[in-house]
């Protein structure tokens, strides 16, 4: 018997998949690509909780045309953006950017933004988180290695907690989960206000 979905995902991010899983969630994904461009003068929080807001809004939009959407399940969206000097550091888009960003975090402490966004048909709740992730001094050596690795190329700020960029950060203020792009705690709070009940959802997945 196939187990019906608890709630879509409008991401293809696969660490967000596997923090909803370790909820004991049954998630069906379901992206919907928007225009990421920061408006001018667009203050980061402001920028996060957008991008979660309008990802979870396309996605609605294009799940509402299947004929197999079930409309009283969530939809579930999230937006990453690494913070450093009021700067918004998108994903590289080459090894020299990818370098660039890691000499600007080398050594110091930048903020991480996660907006989650959570709706249903007649209802939508969002949040931001942030947290405060410190690097260590890198050496030019460490920067080309790790660029080397290809980890940095689809990671906002060009690094991944979860990945070797992990061995960089000597302190973490806040969610160590909304860093890997899916604050655990905040987000169970959203569920429950739109009715999902995270232990009874384990439950049937262990049945």
């Amino acid at each position: 018997m196939t187990t019906q979905p608890q709630l879509y995902l409008a991401s293809q991010s696969p660490r967000r998949l596997q923090l909803l899983q370790q909820l004991g969630l049954k998630v069906e994904i379901f992206n919907a690509d928007i225009d990421e461009t920061p408006k001018a003068d667009e203050q980061p929080v402001d920028y996060v909780r957008r991008m979660a807001q309008e990802k979870n809004h396309a996605a609605r939009q294009q799940l509402e045309k299947l004929a197999n959407f079930a409309p009283h399940l969530p939809i579930l969206s999230a937006d990453t953006s690494v913070v450093c000097d009021g700067q918004i550091l998108g994903k590289p888009q080459n090894h020299d950017q990818a370098a660039q960003m890691l000499r600007l975090l080398s050594g110091r402490t930048h903020q991480v933004l996660t907006a989650v966004c959570v709706s249903l048909p007649d209802q939508k709740h969002s949040l931001v988180q942030t947290s405060q992730v410190t690097f260590k001094p890198l050496t030019e050596q460490e920067i080309s290695a790790y660029i080397r690795t290809g980890e940095p190329m689809d990671k906002a700020g060009a690094y991944g907690i979860q990945g070797m960029g992990g061995i960089f950060i000597s302190h973490i203020e806040g969610s160590s989960s909304g860093v890997m792009g899916l604050p655990v705690f905040e987000t169970a709070e959203l569920l429950r206000q739109v009715g999902v009940d995270l232990f009874s959802s384990s439950e049937q997945c262990n049945e």
